[in-house]
């Protein structure tokens, strides 16, 4: 019997042989993210100007510390509304964003907190390094604007769908997608970012309109 007729046979017979998908054409996987980029209104990379909201819970660690909650997430018209609630310490903090008036941290111990950069805020106040302003587009599984992060590396799966994105020092892994009734697109159910020792974890329940 020749060899490839012993490995054929030989994949029959074991129970774990499995048919490996190819990859995804680059070309058509380029022409889906453009057009999806295009239908969430952020094909020019703005990742604060469409209207959009989620609901889900969240998980934080930056080597040191960790913490979990649940998050809402509410953006229009160039604003950013965050609400961070763990139900366990009954601790909450919200972070508005406001692109004339800055950032404004609320629920710390000494108060209210503003700053013209979000994430620096955040991270001042919390340790937490959160990329507020690129998260808007990551999220929805779409690079931001280069001309904020440099060029972005996205590598697809055989739906054409985004399986990573490589931008501005964070990978940004999706697991699992869900229908959005109002895009009608398939949405990230699962998101996992990291840089270095950051890493933030999200599983979006439910996704809808400002």
């Amino acid at each position: 019997m020749r060899p490839a007729a012993m490995a054929a046979l030989a994949c029959l017979l074991l129970a774990g042989c499995r048919t490996i998908a190819p990859p995804p054409d680059s070309t058509a996987a380029a022409a889906a993210q453009q057009a999806r980029a295009t239908t969430l209104g952020l094909a020019n990379g703005d990742c604060a100007a469409p209207g959009w909201a989620l609901a889900g819970r969240v998980a934080l660690s930056n080597g040191r510390d960790g913490g979990s909650g649940q998050l809402e997430w509410t953006q229009g018209g160039g604003r950013t509304h965050l609400l961070l609630s763990a139900p366990i310490t009954r601790q909450s903090w919200m972070l508005d964003v406001d692109p004339r008036g800055g950032a404004t941290l609320q629920g710390l111990p000494e108060g209210s907190l503003g700053g013209d950069d979000a994430a620096q805020l955040v991270r001042d106040a919390t340790g937490w390094d959160i990329p507020v302003a690129a998260l808007g587009c990551w999220l929805r599984g779409v690079a931001a604007a280069e001309v904020a992060l440099g060029v972005a590396r996205i590598d697809f799966g055989a739906d054409l769908l985004p399986l990573r994105i490589e931008q501005g020092g964070w990978t940004v892994e999706y697991s699992g997608w869900k229908p959005d009734p109002f895009s009608r697109l398939p949405m990230p159910a699962r998101i996992n970012a990291r840089r270095g020792e950051d890493r933030v974890r999200l599983v979006v329940d439910r996704w809808g309109l400002e």
